[in-house]
């Protein structure tokens, strides 16, 4: 009799925990296996339609990795509640231990989002000449965090994205041609209809020089000691800076050449000797 109530208590511990135990615990695993099958197939989907779209690499990577991260979450609170844990305080830890990471990790993930914003709106791309954030340089990377630029003397300077992304972004090379603003002066006693043929055939003479938009080329002040004429010429921005040193370099030999001055702000001091005279005079008035 014992031996038989023994086996119906084990027949009975079997039945009530050991075997919904043991399904519940292989349906979880399951749902751990297949969901992550399912999550690795939903993110390359993912990635797959953000490619065909034409989204930047970098941020199909992001979109990628926040949505598998995502599902698998999903996977294991799903396993959890097939094997009866509660995952209200699961889910409450997670809560809690995001809200310290978030709140110790604000700067990075503020990094993180301004680098999504830029690589989304494409303020630039790699390869521009940018100035942002204090600095200038070519990208060249856009980063998760910060942006990797070359500034013109070979340094490498990265800028954190948050700081790019919330000030003025100046993209210097976005168009191909680009205008040099140049101001040179000539003397009053200078013919100015001289003066300007003699800079319109300096721009005629540079192959670089665009005939489309027009140079322009005119007086544009009065100052103090010149005749200033502005000289608005087009380029490919590739040869922005080359332009501008040459033109400027030929044109002040072309002025030269020519004999037309180019004036330079000057000061006159004159000497009067009365103010000399006057002294000893009021000393003999003093002593007598």
């Amino acid at each position: 009799m014992d031996t038989a109530t023994n086996l119906l208590t084990r027949t009975d511990y079997l039945d009530t925990y050991v075997i919904p135990w043991g399904i519940n615990l292989a349906l979880a695993l399951a749902i751990l296996v297949i969901g992550r099958w399912v999550a690795q197939g939903l993110t390359r989907a993912v990635r797959r339609l953000m490619d065909r779209a034409g989204v930047e690499p970098i941020l199909t990577r992001f979109a990628g990795n926040i949505a598998y991260a995502a599902l698998i979450a999903v996977v294991i609170i799903a396993a959890l509640n097939r094997l009866g844990i509660d995952t209200t305080s699961v889910l409450a830890v997670f809560a809690a231990a995001g809200l310290a990471i978030g709140l110790a990790l604000k700067d990075s993930l503020s990094n993180f989002s301004a680098g999504a914003m830029l690589v989304f709106f494409k303020p630039f791309r790699v390869g521009d000449f940018i100035e942002a954030a204090g600095t200038a340089g070519v990208v060249e990377e856009i980063g998760i965090f910060n942006t990797r630029l070359k500034t013109p003397d070979n340094r490498v300077t990265h800028v954190p994205n948050a700081h790019i992304y919330g000030g003025v972004i100046t993209n210097v090379t976005a168009n191909e041609t680009r205008r040099i603003d140049l101001t040179v002066g000539i003397g009053y006693g200078d013919a100015t209809d001289r003066a300007k043929a003699i800079v319109g055939d300096v721009l005629a003479a540079d192959e670089r020089v665009l005939a489309e938009p027009a140079p322009f080329v005119g007086v544009v002040e009065l100052a103090d000691s010149s005749v200033n004429i502005a000289v608005r010429p087009w380029v490919k921005s590739a040869d922005y800076w080359a332009t501008r040193c040459d033109l400027t370099e030929r044109l002040k030999l072309a002025f030269d050449a020519a004999g037309i001055s180019i004036p330079f702000p000057q000061r006159d001091v004159h000497l009067y000797e009365a103010a000399r005279a006057e002294a000893p005079k009021k000393a003999r008035s003093a002593a007598a």
